[in-house]
């Protein structure tokens, strides 16, 4: 193996463990404050990293935020695609909340703050939206009419999604996507 390829996989590797420490941080930061009130330096000092390492990865604080985001976005867009087409038909409720349950799990601190008082509400909303908008297509002449439909079901799912992420000893994902499968809306 040549040395090239060695040196790639080490800064790989420091790079992902220096965001991902920065993104612990981020997060518990954001528990306790806005996110306009969190400084490079208080992220950067409690990451343990300097500030110059920070700024190699980022801008500033939102966009450490909006790059996060972004990658959560692309990955729950993955799961929408899988479950949520025309072919698929909504493949199967409880399928889809098993896959959308083990998101949140897998992602469970970081879920937890943006859904939370100090999180980006804009964010949490874009995802409603891209659910809302993707249930109109499979069933665009619902009764009620879709839009109304869909907001409401979707709005109770965010609402029982922030009472799990809130519950200090919230039930696995397997156990939230079996309850949920039984609870009025898409069935």
């Amino acid at each position: 193996m040549d040395d090239k390829k060695t040196d790639d996989r080490k800064s790989d590797r420091r790079v992902r463990r220096t965001r991902s420490l920065l993104q612990q941080s981020l997060i518990r930061l954001m528990e306790e404050k806005e996110l306009q009130d969190i400084s490079v330096k208080e992220l950067a000092d409690l990451a343990d990293i300097n500030r110059g390492t920070f700024y190699l990865h980022y801008t500033d604080i939102y966009d450490m935020l909006h790059r996060i985001e972004d990658e959560l976005f692309v990955e729950f867009n993955d799961i929408l695609d899988r479950n949520l087409d025309k072919e698929a038909q909504l493949t199967t409720h409880k399928a889809v909340l098993a896959e959308v349950f083990s998101f949140l799990e897998r992602h469970y601190d970081l879920s937890r703050v943006m859904i939370g008082p100090h999180g980006d509400s804009a964010f949490v909303n874009g995802l409603k939206n891209l659910v809302k908008e993707r249930l109109m297509r499979l069933v665009p002449d619902a009764d009620p009419p879709g839009e109304y439909y869909y907001s409401f079901i979707v709005s109770g799912y965010v609402g029982v999604i922030e009472t799990w992420l809130k519950s200090p000893s919230p039930l696995p994902a397997e156990e939230m996507a079996e309850l949920c499968s039984h609870m009025p809306g898409l069935t």
